[in-house]
């Protein structure tokens, strides 16, 4: 009993973040913290516990036995400190202050920049937290105030704005196009080297929906994150898909027309109910509206 009055809730969310992402790499991302410093407070966690938490698997770590049963409890803490943090937020008049923004790693690096360099030159009073990954941050939880998302998020508690559609077409680099015969129809693809994602089913999915029984084994060139994924189409890896605006602005990338009817990526903003109307919420919402319209149709 001792060592639980020594648990406080940053150790709580540190050690559901371990749990849910089954990694402490992947967990220091997410709270952006250092990975040393998140392993030394799991040891300390299951050290004032006295059980152990987290068993070290061969790709990440698992929840023991004592881990799993302590899950629940700690998810319940979890849900009733975002109760408090949003209560208290929604009270919040200021329009100075820190506004955390979450996007994919694409519209984080190549449309976000410019955007928030508006914002802060007009508001020099609020401050921009950028989190880019590809993975969903909760709103519910205050890992971000505003999301970008490309999808619709479902929780009652969320406020969200659909701003448009992102259209999707096939692009190669001209320096792979010159080398290769260039593909003109949706079977020529399959004589093409194709670049697609690792572990990621996003682009197997949507070429199944299309009709092709695609399988993992179909791209020459695999990688999940998405910017690393652009720079292996820009260096003429293969074929592969991108947005068009980025296709478009992107000197030595071409778009091929192979009459193919790619379903366009929707953009929503997202921000939970009870910070919409804060002030520095507000003006940072406002302006990714209009900083996003470019991009989208």
């Amino acid at each position: 009993m001792d060592g639980l009055t020594q648990i406080d809730w940053t150790l709580v969310r540190n050690f559901l973040a371990v749990a849910e992402t089954g990694s402490l790499s992947a967990a220091a991302r997410r709270l952006h913290v250092s990975q040393p410093t998140l392993g030394r407070q799991m040891k300390q966690m299951e050290a004032d516990l006295g059980v152990t938490l987290f068993l070290r698997q061969p790709r990440g770590l698992s929840l023991s036995e004592a881990g799993q049963a302590m899950l629940p409890a700690a998810r319940r803490m979890q849900e009733a400190m975002s109760e408090i943090a949003m209560t208290v937020a929604g009270r919040d008049t200021e329009t100075a202050g820190t506004v955390r923004i979450t996007a994919s790693e694409v519209v984080a690096q190549q449309i976000l920049p410019g955007v928030i360099a508006q914002i802060r030159a007009q508001h020099p009073e609020i401050a921009i937290d950028l989190t880019a990954t590809d993975s969903s941050d909760n709103l519910l939880f205050r890992e971000a105030d505003i999301a970008i998302r490309m999808y619709r998020p479902e929780q009652l508690e969320i406020v969200t704005r659909k701003l448009g559609d992102m259209q999707l077409a096939v692009c190669a680099a001209t320096t792979y196009l010159e080398t290769h015969p260039r593909p003109e129809t949706p079977e020529d693809l399959m004589r093409h080297a194709l670049v697609g994602y690792d572990e990621s089913e996003l682009i197997l999915r949507g070429m199944r929906d299309l009709g092709w029984p695609a399988t993992r084994d179909w791209f020459a060139t695999r990688c999940d994150s998405q910017n690393t994924y652009w720079e292996l189409i820009k260096a003429g890896c293969g074929v592969g898909f991108g947005q068009r605006w980025l296709i478009d602005q992107t000197p030595g990338v071409e778009r091929l027309d192979l009459g193919l009817e790619i379903p366009a990526l929707p953009v929503w903003l997202a921000t939970p109910q009870a910070l919409r109307n804060i002030p520095r919420i507000s003006t940072v919402w406002q302006a990714l509206e209009t900083g996003l319209r470019p991009f989208i149709s």
